[in-house]
């Protein structure tokens, strides 16, 4: 499985999550201690789903069409 998404913790308690690099979200607070805790012991699929869900823009079931809108081709 391809690993598009990635998180770094930083000391302040605020959590980036970054999709194929760019930031997408930033999470502070009680949000970002929930989803440090779900993401700890989690398997890498469950982290890669846990981070698409943090994003609040991957719940849609259509990211797999958009794709092949001549728009996002590059």
């Amino acid at each position: 499985m391809a690993t598009p998404f990635s998180y770094r913790a930083t000391a302040n308690g605020v959590v980036v999550i970054r999709r194929d690099g760019r930031v997408v979200t930033v999470l502070r607070g009680v949000r970002a201690s929930e989803f440090l805790g779900k993401v700890a012991s989690a398997p890498p699929d469950e982290q890669q789903l846990a981070m698409a869900r943090a994003t609040g823009n991957y719940r849609r079931g259509n990211e797999r069409t958009a794709s092949a809108h001549p728009r996002n081709r590059s």
